[in-house]
């Protein structure tokens, strides 16, 4: 039996549809990938919110701007000694204090019944010392009185016996008593070399414990004098003469060893400190010079010191005088000024901006020649100040820059500016 044939599925208009359908919209994709490609990363700004500068050749001044700080050159820190109940207040902050001057004065109880106790424990053992000190003296006293009685024994023993020798002989004299002289002349004889290595051994130890006991009865009498130099040390005193600065003490209340009471300034003059920008570590060493204005007057300074320690993308640098200390200036004041890292020189310059800070100078946003944007461009810098940054390679003289703040512009590679 006949039956009609099927059309395959993929002739059928429907499918024919679908594929057509599907092979515009890969098209699609396809171009709108390859659009996206070339497309660039655009930000809008309106030229008001800009600054832009031109890149041009001019000279180039190799320094830094500096705030600086005056402070005092030398400062003496006050710390309580012992510490205890604040019995006396001698002194305020402000005052002139010559060195030695009572400044405090503390109370403390149970530091004066340690103070006694450490005294009386080392009283003992100096007496104690001092007793054997004087034991070992005795003796050599008594050693050496002992070799003298036998020798003078020796000596009148050894006369008798020769006279009763001779008396012996004629049968004048008693043979026990003749007997008697001979046998203790004898004894006394033998007793001299006895008497003599005893005393020179008890020498021997005598000449060698005295450097002991006295080394012993010094360290003794120092630390006595150390255990009531602790109770001086409830005087604080001013150890070098000055103005007495940052003591504010109130009688009763109880300060800590160690804690911190004043300082005081001596009268040795004033430095500068500055915050120097992490940019110029690397070029500022002790002894570059530069200058600050004092009452409108431009004064010499050269750096003494410079702490490597950064913080908050800053070091600090301490700075001198060089000429007489200005007698115009008072701790705590501001004075600004520049160092000079290097000399004058012909360069490209471009103003310096907040630009830097977001870039760090590896890159910046170009003008092209309508002015209507500008395209990021890879540049590198040089030296900079305050004012200036030298351009070594990326701009050519007389293009524009936008030196304004660059914040968003990371992902940006175009500024469409709008008027």
């Amino acid at each position: 039996m006949d039956r009609p044939l099927e059309r395959p599925k993929w002739r059928r208009p429907r499918a024919l549809i679908g594929l057509a359908a599907a092979g515009g919209l890969a098209v699609v994709v396809a171009l709108g990938i390859a659009l996206a490609v070339g497309a660039r990363a655009s930000l809008r700004a309106p030229a008001a919110s800009l600054t832009i500068e031109p890149a041009q050749p001019g000279v180039f001044h190799d320094f830094v701007a500096l705030r600086a700080k005056v402070v005092p050159k030398d400062i003496v820190y006050l710390d309580a000694l012992e510490g205890g109940q604040v019995e006396q207040v001698l002194a305020q902050a402000g005052d002139e204090v010559r060195a030695g001057q009572p400044l405090v004065r503390f109370r403390n109880t149970e530091l004066e019944l340690e103070v006694l106790d450490r005294e009386g424990r080392l009283a003992e053992s100096i007496t104690q010392l001092q007793a054997y000190e004087k034991q070992l003296e005795d003796a050599r006293v008594a050693n050496e009185k002992a070799a003298a009685q036998i020798d003078y024994d020796i000596t009148r023993l050894s006369r008798d016996a020769n006279r009763y020798d001779v008396l012996n002989a004629k049968g004048f004299i008693p043979r026990q008593q003749y007997y008697a002289t001979h046998d203790e002349l004898d004894h006394n004889l033998r007793l001299q070399p006895l008497q003599s290595s005893i005393n020179r051994e008890e020498e021997v130890l005598r000449r060698r414990q005295l450097p002991q006991i006295k080394a012993e009865l010094s360290n003794l009498q120092q630390s006595l004098g150390v255990a009531r130099s602790k109770l001086d040390n409830l005087v604080l005193r001013a150890p070098v003469a000055g103005k007495l600065a940052d003591m504010h003490l109130d009688v009763g209340e109880i300060k800590n060893r160690g804690e911190r009471l004043g300082q005081i300034v001596p009268a040795t003059g004033y430095k500068l400190e500055a915050r120097v920008d992490e940019f110029y570590l690397d070029r500022v060493h002790p002894g570059e010079a530069g200058q600050v204005e004092v009452d409108g007057r431009e004064l010499p300074v050269r750096v003494i010191r410079v702490d490597p320690q950064v913080k908050d993308a800053t070091f600090l640098a301490e700075l001198g005088f060089t000429g007489p200390m200005p007698g115009d200036v008072t701790s705590g004041e501001a004075l600004d000024g520049r160092l000079t890292l290097g000399g004058d020189h012909q360069a490209l310059i471009l103003p310096a901006g907040p630009f830097l800070e977001r870039s760090g100078g590896d890159w910046a946003m170009v003008l092209d020649g309508s002015g209507r944007k500008a395209l990021k461009r890879r540049i590198r810098i040089g030296r900079r100040n305050a004012e200036q940054v030298e351009v070594l390679s990326g701009l050519k003289p007389g293009e524009r820059v936008i030196t304004s703040d660059y914040t968003g512009y990371d992902k940006i590679d175009q500024v469409i500016i709008t008027h």
